[in-house]
């Protein structure tokens, strides 16, 4: 039975892991979870997978959350309490489902441990690549991409040499105005950003692939996960997100991962993985598709994406600024401070201003981080 820990157990990613928990207990025991401020939900998850130890944000929600939970469970908060989530217990693997680069500590202290690590939080290998990578090596754990896209790349890969890989390519659905012009983004709300034709997924990632900021952070990823030049990852548009990622060889052959589009299923195959369980989609039926549809990526169309490959062709602390100035953008999206393509004008102006530093340590990529969060937060209109 391998043993499971959670970080962000009350989000999308969370939610649908324990799903997947619940539908093999023969295989999994949930050892830790970490959520946010969703007390109720987390209370809900701990009665029913009954994990030794708890974490949430601050010490109030803690306190609120001890007489919800069953006997014997420890509650914990804050930081540490992540901390403690990630390499305090007994876990084999750990999940990192939080938003943002709130997973990155975590994560290091979970390598440094020895678990393995199910990583769908792209933003700590955005920001921190080159230092996730050598712990990685140095502590000989295995990292399991959760994102649809990587783990499409990485069943592809499998028994493939690295030397025989052309290039590798990541499909974007195009989000909720893939069907719309730039000039047809003027006005567009949240709630219009929201509706992501094909996924369901947490809002912040959903403003993303609206923006096409998510697939830059996860061209990023990918060049961490699989060592590839940024030359050598393209992003094509896909809009029935049924070919997930695919891989070019030197010889020309092209192998594609497919499947409907459910986020269990990448979830359940780094879970299980090097095993394959029973999963929890519907069957792909090509024949009731009928067809699937490709469209060139244009740059200019989605500046996001644009500015994520020359963040991460920069290195140093540029892909942290890229991703800490996005973060701040899309919350204020959200909170009607700023319009849609103000996040894009957000991010160019906090790179513009950045001084990059060249292989930065942990605590230089967390002052860049900050730096940038507090020049996103100043932004005003001209």
């Amino acid at each position: 039975m391998k043993k499971v820990s959670i970080l962000g157990s009350t989000g999308s990613i969370g939610t649908q892991t324990l799903d997947v928990i619940s539908r093999h207990p023969e295989a999994y025991a949930v050892e830790g979870l970490a959520a946010g401020g969703n007390i109720r939900l987390l209370a809900e998850q701990a009665r029913q997978f009954r994990p030794k130890k708890v974490s949430v944000s601050t010490e109030r929600q803690a306190q609120e959350l001890k007489p919800l939970l069953p006997a014997g469970v420890e509650v914990f908060f804050g930081e540490q309490g992540l901390a403690e989530i990630a390499a305090g217990t007994d876990a084999d693997l750990l999940v990192t489902a939080v938003v943002g680069s709130l997973g990155l500590r975590p994560t290091l202290a979970a390598i440094e441990a020895g678990k393995q690590i199910a990583l769908a939080n792209k933003e700590t290998l955005v920001t921190a690549g080159h230092l996730i990578m050598d712990a990685i090596r140095r502590n000989r754990v295995s990292l399991l991409p959760v994102d649809s896209e990587h783990s499409a790349v990485f069943q592809c890969l499998n028994g493939e040499p690295a030397e025989s890989v052309a290039k590798i390519i990541l499909t974007a659905s195009g989000g909720a105005f893939r069907d719309r012009t730039r000039d047809q983004l003027t006005g567009v709300t949240a709630e219009d950003a929201l509706r992501h034709p094909n996924w369901s997924m947490g809002a912040k990632i959903t403003i993303d692939s609206a923006t096409m900021a998510n697939k830059g952070l996860e061209v990023i990823e990918a060049h961490w996960l699989f060592g590839l030049p940024f030359e050598q990852i393209e992003v094509l548009i896909h809009p029935e997100s049924i070919i997930h990622s695919m891989v070019e060889f030197k010889d020309r052959s092209v192998i594609a991962q497919l499947g409907n589009p459910d986020m269990r299923v990448p979830i359940q195959y780094a879970l299980s993985y090097p095993d394959r369980l029973p999963g929890p989609a519907r069957p792909l039926n090509l024949a009731e598709i009928g067809s699937l549809n490709f469209r060139p990526m244009d740059q200019q169309r989605y500046p996001c994406l644009k500015m994520a490959y020359d963040c991460g062709k920069r290195g140093g602390t540029a892909p942290a600024v890229f991703n800490a100035a996005n973060e701040v953008a899309v919350d204020r999206f959200l909170r009607g401070e700023i319009a849609f393509l103000h996040i894009e004008d957000i991010i160019a102006q906090v790179i513009d201003r950045h001084a990059v530093i060249d292989s930065p340590g942990l605590d230089a990529i967390e002052e860049a981080d900050r730096w940038a969060r507090r020049q996103a937060r100043e932004w005003r209109l001209p």
